[in-house]
């Protein structure tokens, strides 16, 4: 009597094959994904790194901005001005290097950033205004700034520093060559007939107003005149939109 052969075994030998190549193609993938994850975390640690160390570099590769004194500026601004002992006008001195430098200012290669505010300065002799000529403390033959400038002639005098610092109103006076003590400017000295005063954002300043110290959009008056004469002081400038 013919036996026809068993094929349930073959079958089943061929579909626990099947699975275990499915099986092993799953691992497969997924080893594949694990080494792309990986990858592409270690790139993102890579640029990461890179960024870290591109800002650490910055600046001379310290995260700690200079001090003052590093970058050539007194940590305490002086307190007098010495220039010129003539009257008015006065004109952007011929070597403003050689000013800056009296200030105990560097000259700059660029206007700084770190310190950026304005302050504004009023001189009234006898009722009438002296102008502050543009370009005090900017040194255009040689392309270099002081902290401490001009730009116009307008009074806007900016604070535009690489560091966080202190400026004075002796110094700046020092920059333009004028003198500037508790009764005098330039060539013009209180006397019995004449009264000189100086004032900030309209409140009388006593003392050397060469020890007055900038802060941002302060008024500055420095009035000279006769005694009884009144003068309109102001309290304050307009300043444009963004200054």
């Amino acid at each position: 009597m013919s036996h026809k052969p068993d094929r349930q075994p073959s079958e089943g030998r061929r579909a626990r094959a099947a699975a275990l190549r499915e099986q092993s193609a799953r691992l497969e993938r997924r080893r594949r994904l694990l080494i792309v994850f990986v990858a592409s975390v270690a790139m993102i640690g890579i640029v990461v790194a890179v960024a870290v160390a591109l800002v650490s570099n910055q600046g001379g590769g310290s995260s700690t901005p200079p001090s003052p004194t590093e970058a050539g500026i007194p940590a305490t601004p002086m307190h007098t001005a010495s220039g010129r002992t003539t009257d008015p006008p006065w004109d952007t001195p011929g070597d403003p290097s050689a000013r800056v430098e009296a200030a105990g200012l560097p000259m700059l290669g660029e206007e700084g950033n770190v310190e950026h505010i304005h302050a504004h300065l009023d001189i009234l002799v006898n009722g009438k205004p002296v102008a502050v000529p543009a370009n005090i403390g900017i040194d255009q033959q040689e392309q270099q700034i002081s902290p401490l400038h001009t730009h116009e002639a307008n009074g806007v005098i900016h604070i535009e520093s690489p560091v966080k610092a202190t400026f004075s109103l002796g110094q700046f006076m020092t920059e333009w060559d004028v003198a500037l003590t508790q009764d005098s400017i330039g060539g013009l000295k209180a006397d019995g007939d004449n009264a000189f005063r100086a004032y900030v954002n309209g409140k009388p300043y006593t003392g050397n107003p060469a020890a007055i110290e900038f802060r941002a959009h302060d008024e500055i008056a420095i009035v000279y005149g006769p005694t009884d004469q009144k003068v309109d002081v102001p309290g304050s400038y307009d300043w444009p939109e963004g200054e």
